[in-house]
């Protein structure tokens, strides 16, 4: 995918060369025209400088900065991605293994989960204390109403959030 940092780069290319080609072309006019003086010289290099330079450098940079935070939150979600697809293909995935395969820490997971519970991205039942993720259907876990973790009988927490009293567990749910 194309970010603001390719055509960043380019505007920045295209800059330099502008300016370089001013740079020579006024150093050859003033060695073979009689005509042209230091003054205007430096004049011509200043407008092309501050009306042709600075602004396409600036617009560059400008795309350059926004291309690098676009490709950080394109990596951020492929590895909301790569959860999500560790806890539907294998039903129960555990925070620490998470953590190594997206090369993260348990506390970067956690926070990833919640993301994705805020986005409404993740049906399924999490166990904080043991730092597990259980995928889970949510209209099956209405009609359960038994926590993936211990079984036991499950209470609503909140909006979309149902609560194992015994073992700690939550269960997120779409409402839809």
């Amino acid at each position: 995918m194309i970010t603001g940092r390719i055509p960043g780069l380019i505007l920045l290319g295209v800059a330099v060369a502008i300016l370089l080609v001013t740079m020579a072309w006024l150093a050859a006019a003033g060695a073979t025209e009689s005509t042209a003086t230091l003054g205007g010289q430096v004049l011509g290099f200043a407008l092309v400088f501050i009306f042709i330079f600075l602004p396409l450098a600036a617009i560059g940079v400008y795309l350059l900065v926004r291309g690098r935070g676009e490709e950080a939150a394109m990596a951020q979600a492929r590895k909301e991605r790569r959860l999500l697809n560790m806890v539907l293909t294998q039903g129960k995935v555990r925070f620490d293994e998470a953590a190594i395969e997206l090369r993260l820490n348990r506390r970067e997971i956690e926070e990833m989960v919640r993301d994705l519970v805020g986005k409404q991205l993740f049906t399924g039942a999490v166990n904080w204390e043991t730092g597990i993720l259980y995928s889970k259907e949510a209209a099956q876990l209405k009609a359960d109403r038994k926590c993936p973790n211990c079984g036991g009988e499950l209470e609503l927490a909140g909006k979309g959030v149902i609560r194992c009293p015994y073992c700690g567990s939550e269960v997120f749910l779409h409402l839809a």
